[in-house]
């Protein structure tokens, strides 16, 4: 069920700007991790102690309307945002949860101002910069910083998405921005993958993968 501009407020107050006093901190989160085709895109967020809004909360509660909303007010708010992107073909090669963690690192290597402290979504990190750094399980329901990343890491893969699906209107990208639904796994079995399908992933079941491809 989605978030009233109510609920979001409510939720929102809940949330900590920080983990470490007195530090620049950088909040990173992924989004994609689990689709079958396009890219695995991640944010990186260091936002003011000032910062307000009620809809800055984890982009999976939000609607895409909102979720629009949030990522215009983050990026002309934050003291510095980026984000990062690993293709399918590298996804393959060093496997997408090695690529979710170089997605970040591109996107701090992005960031205007060095973080001095970074606090990171899930339970697992490889160190960047020689930077402190911390994970948080649930993290975007918990820090501003890790939801405005998860906003930008989503809004920005779904907008990659949408326009990948006019040249292969076939998979419906537009709609399912590249997870593995019903009809996406259809399509993969009558036409075929595209360049941006990650080959390393289960796209059909094995007795049908190995037929056709």
């Amino acid at each position: 069920m989605r978030m009233t501009i109510f609920q979001a407020r409510n939720t929102y107050r809940m949330l900590r700007t920080f983990h470490l006093p007195n530090v620049i901190e950088a909040g990173c989160d992924e989004a994609g991790r689990g689709c079958l085709a396009g890219p695995v895109f991640a944010g990186a967020a260091i936002l003011p102690s000032s910062i307000d809004h009620p809809l800055l909360n984890d982009s999976k509660k939000l609607t895409p309307k909102q979720r629009q909303e949030a990522r215009a007010f983050i990026e002309e708010n934050a003291t510095s945002w980026a984000v990062g992107i690993v293709q399918p073909d590298e996804i393959d090669q060093i496997n997408i949860l090695k690529a979710s963690f170089v997605a970040m690192h591109r996107a701090l290597d992005q960031l205007q101002v060095k973080p001095q402290h970074v606090i990171v979504d899930g339970n697992r990190f490889i160190p960047w910069s020689n930077v402190p750094f911390t994970c948080m399980i649930k993290g975007d329901a918990k820090y501003k910083s890790i939801a405005a990343a998860s906003i930008l890491a989503k809004t920005h893969r779904d907008e990659y998405m949408k326009s990948l699906s006019d040249a292969f209107p076939q998979f419906k990208w537009n709609n399912n921005k590249g997870y593995p639904t019903k009809a996406h796994r259809a399509a993969i079995a009558k036409y075929g993958p595209s360049p941006h399908h990650r080959m390393s992933f289960k796209l059909l079941p094995d007795e049908i993968q190995g037929k056709l491809f």
